[in-house]
């Protein structure tokens, strides 16, 4: 019976109102610093848009990052229920949505949205607007980048910027993309990489080197993040209890 309620629409504007205003009240309360955000304005200058691609763990506060750009800002958002929650929940900050998953080729009977998905979006960057991007989503491997990102930068010729947030108050989930959940009155950083190019002739080896290449450029912008935050390295610290 709770699952059904949860199911209603009432139950889902619900909650959808709830993370919006918790967001709000968390940004609101904290204070925020952007770091490398000059990538995302000279990249914008080019008129190509710009993919920022972040992990699927790093996703709550990524919509406030609206209100610090004149550019339209899009999100990616999967086309299930849990992705309308958070649409209708983060749709105050004036972000926009398309909705879907970017294709999977190897699951090309799956790829219902995919391929809509991805026309929006290139339509989205070729009118040089930020399209938010979470290449680990959105069921994981947690912070192991899909080839999608990849093949949206190469169609379309918009740079990829790694970047991500992260605070000094809040808590990592137990889920799959290890979730940082933002607690109100922190310190706040956003964290933006230089921007990672696609060729449009490339192919074989030389994208898995560029796959390779932004995974470890993510990585590395999540890390900066947390440091800046103050906040320890918690994978190592759970390996080291469980070892314990």
């Amino acid at each position: 019976m709770f699952k059904r309620l949860l199911r209603s629409r009432p139950a889902m504007r619900a909650l959808s109102w709830l993370i919006g205003a918790y967001i709000g009240f968390v940004y609101a309360t904290s204070r925020w610093t952007l770091e490398g955000y000059e990538h995302v304005e000279e990249a914008l200058k080019d008129g190509k848009g710009v993919i920022l691609a972040f992990w699927h763990g790093r996703l709550l506060m990524a919509a406030a990052i609206r209100r610090h750009s004149d550019a339209r800002v899009f999100m990616l958002i999967s086309a299930h229920r849990d992705g309308e929650i958070i649409a209708n929940g983060v749709s105050r900050f004036g972000v926009e949505f398309i909705r879907g998953s970017a294709a999977n080729p190897k699951k090309p009977g799956k790829n219902k949205s995919g391929a809509s998905a991805i026309a929006q979006m290139v339509a989205a960057l070729d009118k040089n607007a930020i399209v938010g991007f979470t290449p680990d989503g959105p069921r994981g491997p947690g912070e192991t980048l899909k080839p999608g990102v990849i093949r949206l930068a190469q169609m379309s010729g918009a740079p990829i910027i790694p970047a991500a947030y992260s605070v000094s108050r809040g808590k990592r989930l137990s889920t799959w993309d290890r979730f940082l959940l933002a607690a109100p009155f922190s310190k706040g950083y956003y964290v933006a990489g230089a921007p990672i190019h696609v060729a449009a002739e490339a192919s074989g080896e030389t994208l898995e080197r560029v796959r390779a290449d932004v995974e470890a450029a993510l990585i590395a912008v999540t890390r900066d993040a947390d440091a800046r935050a103050g906040r320890k390295d918690e994978e190592k610290q759970k390996k080291t209890r469980n070892a314990g």
